[in-house]
């Protein structure tokens, strides 16, 4: 997900319209948690959001299973992240299986076109790496920022991963060479050692997801391959709330990613920043390429606690 650049800026003012026309009204389609289906989000105080106990097993998972990095899985080069190139750019590890049960750490760099290590990087929503981690059935997912060193290797800190097939995506803009400017996002896939439960189904689409008492309700109509506005309402015990604090330069952090392939999609938040006042309407641009179902991960902060809600969106 990414602030909005200014090829966005004239879909962003044609949506404004219809998204307050839409926020007015309270119709379309809306998401849940599935709580009941081992996805229950966690919070931690500005933690990575840890995967549910209940995960599914290492075999027949997407045909993933077995395979140390997996990259042979990967799509060509595209904006939906299932590649570990693109225009030049390469997500470089030496770690293809990380341990389970414990606190893990993952190591990558990027090389540029020439060949050498990126270590230009911008500024994007206060960071200059956004680095996921997402289960093959997105029952696990993991928001974190890792640090650089001065020759270009990154640093993962992750909570601990559960056995399984992972995706590892990281999302940045360089700011050096022919790329500069320009959002890249890489991903290889990991696979996590061990004996793991049956594969927990995507909870189907329905209107809102609970979150440490926070209920969160998201809004439009979204066909595949066309720009939407997003809508999202955030309550707790049915009152609105107004105290929603920054969170990388935002009010929320909104992410998606489709069933089955885990492409990866960037949903942009329109809403402007005024201090801890933040909520309860929050507006999005959305643009998923591809019809299904999609999971959101809407991670926000209240009183300097960090809250991750799944949400299941089927676009048409």
């Amino acid at each position: 997900m990414r602030t909005l650049r200014p090829a966005l800026l004239a879909a962003t003012a044609a949506t404004c319209a219809l998204l307050l026309g839409l926020t007015a009204c309270g119709g379309g389609s809306s998401t849940t948690t599935g709580q009941a289906h081992g996805h229950a989000p966690a919070s931690s105080p500005e933690s990575p959001t840890s995967p549910t106990a209940s995960t599914p097993s290492t075999n027949g998972m997407n045909g993933m299973d077995g395979m140390d990095g997996m990259d042979g899985m990967d799509a060509p080069a595209s904006a939906n992240g299932l590649s570990a190139d693109r225009d030049g750019y390469r997500l470089v590890s030496p770690d293809a299986r990380l341990p389970s049960g414990a606190p893990a750490t993952y190591r990558f760099s990027v090389t540029a076109p020439d060949g050498r290590p990126l270590t230009a990087f911008a500024l994007d929503q206060t960071q200059r790496m956004h680095f996921y981690a997402v289960r093959s059935d997105l029952t696990g997912f993991q928001h974190v920022h890792p640090g650089m060193a001065k020759d270009g290797t990154w640093t993962a800190r992750l909570a601990a991963l559960t056995p399984g097939a992972w995706r590892f995506f990281a999302s940045f803009t360089p700011d050096a060479g022919p790329g500069k400017g320009t959002d890249v996002v890489l991903s290889r896939t990991v696979t996590v050692p061990g004996t793991a439960s049956s594969p927990v189904p995507l909870p189907a689409p329905k209107t809102s997801a609970t979150v440490d008492g926070y209920t969160v309700t998201v809004k439009g109509d979204i066909m595949s391959g066309m720009a939407h506005p997003l809508a999202v309402t955030v309550t707790r015990n049915g009152r609105p709330v107004t105290d929603l604090q920054p969170y990388l330069g935002t009010y929320a952090h909104l992410t998606a990613f489709h069933a089955g392939d885990l492409a990866f999609a960037q949903l942009h938040p329109t809403t402007a920043v005024n201090g801890d006042h933040g909520g309860p309407e929050l507006a999005f641009h959305a643009e998923l390429p591809t019809a299904g179902d999609w999971r959101l991960f809407l991670q926000f902060r209240t009183q300097g606690t960090l809250h991750t809600a799944a949400l299941t969106l089927r676009a048409g």
